[in-house]
């Protein structure tokens, strides 16, 4: 399966294939998968009975969503009804979801089937690997014996393996865009707050909106940038009242991009192999007229930013319910001018930048490791380095809430996939799914 999700919902419209025949396919390899293990639960019964509804509704002509008859998974933390919901914790292990996540019903309402889940780390709680005691363990398709990531591992390993045409993950640290890079795929973390984040929940009734700044994000996985748009344009906006347009992005040709670059630092060192793929990308960049311009924006201090963000991750647990007395409310409310302050320094960088990138991680894809949290290292060409460096170059757009995403630019000489991170301007989310639609094009 290499098509993206964009391509079938067009062949499904133009009646070169049926979604039933597409929903099949997807179903059988999903059960003949015995080595990756990405896809936790299905629900062939209904997602047949939806391809068939989408395949008459071609049939009489009637109006037809963006993603009309294309079956997906979704991350297993997303409410779908009849489905479980366990965040792969065994205290939630007969949890029946009865109701749908906001995001569940607009890819629905755009034509998709959700045809079943991907699998996460326990309680979302490792952004490195995906693993846990109901499901186990999530591989890398490139290389078994490798993590895919976390926590949304088991989706970027689906897309990855050919098992789903479109996943949608969650990415407080890094767990969209870490799996994405690690696996060869496109992940999107979208402006923080642009996507309702309304049965992204723990197990139980529908929890009450809260208006408390949260760095948690939700987003789309896909095999393609365009297939990016097309989720977040579904799945975008306020959950109520329902009215919203993705901003255009700034340009369309790669020679009028102004391209924010840095490819390295001494906090999370990237490894030889990455490097290298991401001096390559950026010297075609440069050939092909994109104007690059070096180094982090003015005022901002990377080790700084990426210190805050880790208070940002705290205060967030303690918030639910870990750590009661984390912070003072005046370290809170100190921290959170900070935040605040770092955002618009970036905004004011992203008036004379289009889009910046970076590395996603300062590895590809590492081996599975059992050991305590506290007691994983990743050997690279340099050495040994710490598990918790891989925070260090998501934290930038996390902190600041600005969107960002990952893409493929290539493969190390052992076949182990290198993802770029592209972030762009605060609500302009479309002119980094541009930027890396262009960039796709060149190769």
């Amino acid at each position: 399966m290499t098509a993206t999700a964009t391509e079938i919902a067009a062949r499904i419209r133009a009646g070169e294939l049926t979604s039933r025949e597409v929903t099949e396919r997807m179903l059988a390899w999903i059960a003949a998968d015995t080595k990756v293990n990405a896809v936790v639960e299905t629900r062939p019964e209904f997602a047949l009975q939806a391809a068939a509804e989408a395949d008459a509704a071609v049939a009489a002509g009637r109006e037809l969503g963006p993603l009309h008859g294309v079956p997906m998974t979704i991350k297993e933390c997303f409410n779908v009804a009849g489905l479980r919901t366990t965040w792969g914790d065994p205290r939630f292990k007969e949890y029946v979801a009865d109701w749908d996540a906001t995001v569940v019903e607009r890819l629905s309402r755009a034509g998709a089937i959700i045809v079943g889940k991907s699998n996460v780390h326990t309680m979302l709680g490792d952004f490195g690997q995906t693993t846990n005691e109901i499901y186990g363990r999530t591989n890398n398709p490139a290389d078994l014996t490798r993590t895919p990531g976390g926590s949304s591992g088991g989706g970027a390993a689906a897309l990855a393996a050919g098992l789903t045409y479109l996943e949608y993950g969650s990415d407080l640290v890094g767990s969209i865009r870490l799996p994405a890079a690690y696996c060869g795929v496109y992940g999107l973390k979208p402006t923080t707050g642009l996507v309702p984040l309304h049965g992204f929940q723990l197990p139980g009734p529908p929890e009450p909106q809260t208006e408390f700044p949260t760095l948690s994000t939700i987003g789309p996985l896909a095999r393609s940038a365009a297939d990016l748009r097309t989720a977040l344009t579904v799945t975008g906006g306020p959950a109520a009242p329902y009215s919203w347009q993705l901003r255009p992005p700034r340009h369309d040709r790669l020679a009028d991009l102004r391209v924010g670059v840095v490819l390295d630092h001494a906090d999370a060192p990237v490894s030889s192999e990455v490097g290298t793929a991401l001096s390559d990308t950026v010297d075609r960049l440069a050939r092909n007229g994109a104007k690059i311009i070096e180094g982090w924006p003015a005022g901002v201090d990377a080790s700084e930013q990426a210190e805050a963000f880790g208070f940002q991750v705290g205060l967030f647990f303690a918030l639910q319910g870990e750590g009661a007395d984390f912070a003072s409310l005046a370290e809170v409310v100190a921290q959170e001018r900070r935040r605040i302050a770092r955002r618009l320094t970036w905004q004011r960088y992203f008036e004379d930048v289009d889009v910046f990138v970076c590395p996603t991680s300062f590895t590809t894809a590492f081996p599975h490791d059992d050991r305590p949290f506290e007691d994983r290292t990743i050997m690279t060409s340099y050495g040994e380095q710490r598990y918790d460096a891989q925070v260090f170059w998501i934290a930038h757009a996390s902190l600041t809430g600005l969107p960002a995403l990952s893409m493929p630019i290539g493969v190390t000489p052992t076949g182990l996939p290198v993802g770029m991170q592209v972030i762009g301007p605060w609500h302009e989310d479309d002119t980094a799914i541009r930027f890396a639609e262009l960039l796709a094009d060149l190769s």
